[in-house]
């Protein structure tokens, strides 16, 4: 690495005294040889910006990331949830930039973007095609420098409504949801920043008003308080002129000190039980405190982490689940700006209360201290880390989020080489003196997580009290704030045209047909030093079709496939392709199993290894059988407490019956997993891994003659023909009608609203149409079912429609959790925006809107490996030309308002449709059927309510 670093020796006197909005380069760094570095130039601004410019040229795309250094951590008691509650109405335009115009803007450009919160920082960024640069910081600078005027009540109230949707979807209506709230106000002290979540609390939401949501954003939101970060296809010196041009002239905000709280400290156990009416299975959490973001002792927790609870080896898994005495167990270290948290968590089996998994718990620890630390533990830490850092650098968006990240919490956004550093001389001494510094004898927060009617099973009865006394309101310096907008010599109200369109070209790829059937498609990809692998044998869930009694067997065979092979445990191969920076994971899916190998190229052959092993020899022993089938019955049992999966399971009852095979999920159900026997698993396994239909994709940095000589062990498949269960197709839908789940006291009703068109993936025909034509319905953020529910209306945090398919089926579907006192309300908004589309079509906006933003994101799809394996693979699966995507443009160029709207009417018939509610019927039932439509109620597995047969 070089690294240039400028001083300033002038710069009070620059800051204060300077007219214009010149940047000042401050440091530049540049890659030297192969080390891991991301290369950047770093520039301050008269008004205090800092600005981050990163040069790569590999794809015409430009990743720009905006962060504020506010998050939640700058709120204060009674005032929660400011920060994310900021972050929505970033997105309600500005001065010069029309409300639901942002979302609008980025997406017609072809790009893709986005916003978060969390304690410490608040950021906002768009990925582009590279000739929309300008547009996008014309964008971030507006809402920066002339935002406020845009701020009305109205806005203020629709998006207080939406993050209060929001709270319930994530939080108030899922199982465990409110857990880490729980942790939080009785780990940290009253008044601690960290003392709350993000999203806050529905009371401070609702006494808030516009006034103080201004004030928070003059505050906190000025460019002395943002650092501006850009990537991709630039050149340093051209986003230097724009940044000055649209961010210079913005006045500087009030000065922003650190925030300073003491270390927490915990004296004794703290116990806490929390009821969850979501919940099926009681969880326990122990949570103890520890350090914040960068300290020196953070590497070694990390490390400390993944041998106590992550993955296969570690001891929690090992002393607890693989003996069948709890369903999971894991270990996490959390960093945070202010402070740092370790947490465990452990699920009992049926029958062991959580009293008895505090024990499991403090067994394992005798346990760690027996065992120690080994070498191979810091081997395969530091192997599997070096690893994940080198793959987060693949797209410009994610070393564009590391860089912003460095330099918002360190001040330095070469921080990967610390990072690096730290990491290589990590020891086995250090991860014992954490251990004995923040874990073994410490005090810890206990959170019991029991279902309603089975608190007997806490952990123990609860000793802790919140203690608010003491605790003074800081002054963040909200008195005599003026909101100053810049003034340009320029018109800041003409948006930056667009450049000239880059040059987009799908990947170079080879094609080759296996004399044992199997057929191998790959692109060479040398930016970064990674291979990955798929490997793709047919049959999986559809082989099920005329035996739905082990419906779930493919699935149980995969999971069965990546336990212990004949030569190695499971623990073995973890500990290997952990060391190796690599792995291996073999899933299913409806028509297959999929092998996928992830590896450094360094490393390509030993991890080939590992695959070849784990393909060919898997050793289907009863002990992991047993224990992952009694994983996945629990496991269902905690499905039916989410709403959101219970929706999905039943609707794919309604759509295709219970007797069908994509009406039964493809993990199976309790009762047919129950019927699996380890035989059966071995039978699919003799009978169903074949060359004949096989495909293999590769991408990275290995070429083609390499591929079939490093891989040429797959001749070894056994070459026989599979014939797949002819699948039949979905029952008709006589007339539209309401199918009701029953979740008393739900926060949310789970809307899913369609049908099975019998549609099937096409890359250039109806169903590629139709994908085109849905887009304006529920496509994307400003489609019109979107800005009705949630933007218009307030009831949701978001709504979507689409059309799915595969090549044995296809679906409609409209989605989204609205708020359960809007249920009857959203469902005639839902239909009346339906039948609107379908009679009416598209309009010429529309039209066009959709055309840009389709025509323009091409310069996205080709980033990332896993981007590059996707294109190649829908080659090699749908037998598709090279040029599909050359002729989807076409299609998308000329086609026009009729022919979409055709294949509307064709496809999304209104009268026609399943409608299923999953929520609270004593609110919903009534007002719903008011509304004149027929109700079915079912229960959590689709069956009619009263009756045994499913309906």
């Amino acid at each position: 690495m070089k690294r240039n670093v400028l001083v300033l020796t002038g710069s009070l006197l620059l800051f204060a005294g300077a007219v214009r909005a010149q940047a000042k380069l401050v440091e530049k760094v540049t890659r030297k040889g192969s080390e891991i570095v991301i290369p950047y130039e770093k520039y301050v601004l008269p008004n205090g910006l800092t600005v981050l410019v990163h040069e790569d040229h590999s794809d015409p795309v430009v990743h720009v990331d905006v962060t504020y250094h506010v998050g939640s951590a700058r709120e204060e008691i009674g005032k929660s949830g400011f920060a994310h509650f900021f972050e929505h109405m970033m997105f309600q335009g500005s001065d010069h930039v029309a409300d639901e115009q942002h979302f609008k803007t980025v997406q017609g450009a072809g790009g893709t973007l986005n916003g978060s919160t969390n304690r410490d920082r608040t950021n906002y960024y768009e990925t582009v095609p590279s000739n929309q640069v300008e547009k996008m910081l014309w964008l971030e600078a507006d809402r920066m420098g002339f935002l406020l005027d845009a701020v009305t009540q109205k806005k203020f109230e629709v998006q207080r409504s939406t993050v209060k949707n929001e709270r319930g979807q994530n939080y108030d209506n899922r199982p465990y949801g409110l857990a880490s709230e729980t942790i939080s106000k009785n780990l940290y002290p009253y008044g601690h920043p960290y003392s709350w979540m993000t999203i806050g609390y529905l009371e401070d939401l609702n006494r808030s008003d516009v006034n103080d949501l201004k004030n928070f954003f003059l505050r906190w939101y000025g460019p002395n308080n943002a650092t501006v970060s850009v990537g991709g296809d630039v050149k340093p010196a051209e986003i230097i002129r724009m940044v000055e041009k649209y961010f210079g002239s913005i006045p500087r905000g009030p000065e922003v000190t650190p925030v300073q709280v003491p270390s927490v400290s915990i004296d004794k156990d703290r116990y806490v039980t929390q009821v969850d009416n979501y919940a099926r299975v009681p969880r326990l959490y122990l949570t103890l405190p520890t350090v914040r973001n960068y300290h020196p002792d953070a590497t070694a927790l990390d490390c400390l982490a993944e041998i106590l609870g992550q993955g296969k080896n570690s001891v929690l898994y090992q002393t607890a689940v693989k003996k069948q005495l709890a369903l999971q167990a894991s270990a996490f270290q959390f960093n945070s700006e202010l402070a740092g948290e370790f947490r465990f968590e452990i699920v009992p089996v049926p029958g062991k209360s959580l009293a008895d998994m505090e024990k499991l718990l403090r067994d394992a620890f005798v346990e760690f201290e027996k065992r120690g630390v080994t070498d191979e533990d810091i081997a395969k830490f530091k192997g599997s880390n070096e690893s994940q850092m080198i793959n987060g650098l693949q797209s410009v968006s994610g070393k564009v989020s590391r860089l912003a990240a460095y330099q918002t919490f360190a001040g330095n956004p070469n921080k990967i080489a610390d990072e690096l550093a730290e990491l290589r001389a990590l020891k086995k001494e250090d991860v014992v003196r954490v251990y004995n510094q923040y874990i073994k004898g410490k005090g810890a927060v206990v959170l019991s997580v029991v279902p309603k009617s089975q608190e007997q099973l806490v952990a123990h009865e609860p000793n802790f009290t919140i203690d608010p006394g003491g605790y003074k309101t800081p002054d963040y310096g909200y008195a005599g704030l003026k909101y100053v907008k810049a003034k340009d010599n320029f018109d800041r109200a003409k948006m930056p045209a667009a450049g000239p369109a880059p040059v987009v070209k799908a990947p170079a790829f080879w094609k080759k047909e296996m004399a044992n059937g199997m057929k191998a498609i790959g692109t060479f990809n040398d930016e970064a030093p990674t291979v990955a692998i798929s490997l793709f044998i047919p049959g999986g869930h559809i082989l099920q079709a005329k035996d739905l009694s082990k419906a779930g067997l493919a699935s149980m065979v995969a999971a069965m496939m990546n336990e212990d092979t004949k030569n190695h445990t499971a623990e073995q191969v973890s500990v290997e392709l952990q060391k190796l920076g690599a792995s291996i994971n073999v899933s299913s899916g409806l028509n297959g199993i999929t092998i996928n190998v992830q590896a450094l190229k360094q490393n390509i052959d030993p991890v080939l290894a590992l695959m070849e092993e784990r393909l060919f020899r898997p050793n289907f022993s009863e002990e992991a059988f047993s224990r992952l089938k009694n994983q996945r019955i629990q496991g269902f049992k905690q499905m039916k407490s989410q709403p959101a999966a219970v929706a999905d399971a039943v609707f794919a009852k309604v759509n295709y019956g219970p007797n069908h095979i994509l009406g039964v999920s493809q993990v199976g159900t309790e009762e047919t997993i129950n019927n699996i026997q380890l035989k059966d698993v071995e039978a699919y396994y003799n009978n169903y891994i074949t060359s004949q239909g096989a495909r293999l994709v590769v991408v990275g940095d290995i070429r083609q003659a390499e591929v079939e000589s490093k891989m040429a062990f797959l001749s070894k498949l056994p070459n026989k023909k599979i014939d797949l269960p002819k699948v039949d197709p979905a029952p008709a839908v006589d007339k539209t009608k309401v199918y009701l789940v029953d979740v008393p006291k739900g926060a949310q009703t789970e809307f899913r609203v369609g049908y099975a068109t019998g549609l099937k993936q096409d890359a250039t025909g109806d169903f590629y149409r139709a994908t085109l034509a849905n887009y304006a319905l529920g496509g994307n953020f400003n489609s019109r079912l979107n800005l009705n529910l949630r933007e218009d209306k307030g009831w949701t945090y978001g709504a979507r429609s689409g059309f799915s398919g595969n090549q044995i089926s296809g679906e409609f579907q409209f989605s989204s959790g609205i708020r359960a006192d809007a249920t009857d309300s959203a469902l005639v908004e839902v239909m009346k925006d339906i039948n609107n589309y379908v009679t009416n079509g598209p309009s010429d906006e529309e039209l066009s809107f959709m055309k840009s933003a389709m025509g323009q994101v091409e310069a996205l799809r080709y980033e990332t490996p896993a981007q590059k394996a996707g294109f190649i693979s829908r080659i090699l699966e749908y037998n598709l030309p090279a040029d599909y995507t050359v002729q989807q443009n076409k299609i998308l160029s000329n086609i026009k308002k009729d022919e979409l709207a055709r294949v509307t009417r064709q496809r999304i018939q209104p009268e026609k449709l399943n409608i299923l509610l999953v929520g609270d019927k004593a609110r919903v039932l009534d007002k719903v059927k008011k509304l004149g439509y027929e109700v079915v109620e079912l229960d959590a597995d689709g069956k009619k309510v009263g009756e045994k047969k499913e309906f």
